[in-house]
């Protein structure tokens, strides 16, 4: 309700101060659909991104002279907050502050190693990899513009980036964090053959299931850290014994 009422303020002062209608939408749009991360699941954040347009639509007395394209506008909203070349990835999910609190333990690094959150969306890796490693110099990479903005707000201390992680440069990396999703694994452990011996490769809740971890925790809240070191071992076979090899 937060998210509508704010979203239709910012149609209303747009009106105020003669704006286009269609930059209005758009704009007001936007604020709703950027509020929209902050839910906890799909369904959340759809009735947060869409209640301002809806509402705008069922309350409008002359809908016919509004031109149909003009509804198209709340959807740029949503492509440029939820990138169509970020839906193979995780959607938004949050990484809880104290998940990595006892990965230092297993995988210790030296005071300026650098770490990279792949895929920092708003930060909350970012913060919990601050409090985990506090003499690391974190990095965060984020696909979406607005995402990586306000990211770059919360977390002033990180060196935070647009673009897309799977082209980034690993090798460079003592660590890199992942909070991402099943279907991204496989492509992950190719990704991060880049790493140099001794970095780590660190997801949470989500397996490398080709991989042998080095280690592994469960956290407080229940969620599962997987980490991996460099050179990795892979694992084949669950069901017929393990086989191992180097994949660098």
């Amino acid at each position: 309700m937060l998210a509508w009422a704010l979203a239709w303020l910012v149609f209303k002062a747009m009106e105020t101060i003669a704006a286009p209608w269609e930059l209005a939408l758009g704009v007001a749009s936007t604020v709703g659909v950027a509020l929209s991360v902050l839910g906890d699941t799909w369904w959340r954040r759809m009735w947060i991104g869409a209640g301002f347009p809806v509402s705008l639509f069922l309350t409008m007395p002359a809908l016919g002279a509004v031109p149909a394209w003009a509804w198209l506008v709340p959807l740029a909203g949503l492509l440029l907050i939820y990138p169509v070349n970020a839906w193979r990835d995780a959607p938004l999910f949050p990484t809880p502050l104290d998940a990595l609190l006892d990965a230092p333990q297993r995988a210790p690094l030296v005071a300026g190693s650098r770490i990279l959150d792949a895929g920092c969306g708003l930060g909350h890796g970012l913060l919990a990899l601050r409090l985990a490693y506090p003499q690391a110099r974190l990095e965060g990479i984020e696909y979406a513009l607005p995402l990586r903005m306000l990211c770059a707000l919360r977390c002033p201390w990180a060196r935070v980036r647009q673009g897309d992680f799977w082209r980034v440069d690993w090798s460079v990396y003592s660590m890199v964090y992942l909070f991402q999703r099943p279907e991204s694994m496989d492509r992950a452990v190719e990704k991060a053959a880049e790493l140099p011996a001794g970095a780590w490769l660190v997801s949470l809740e989500f397996e490398a299931t080709q991989l042998q971890p080095t280690a592994k925790y469960r956290t407080a809240g229940g969620k599962m850290v997987w980490l991996y070191q460099a050179p990795f071992m892979h694992q084949r076979g669950r069901n017929h014994g393990k086989h191992t090899i180097s994949i660098r």
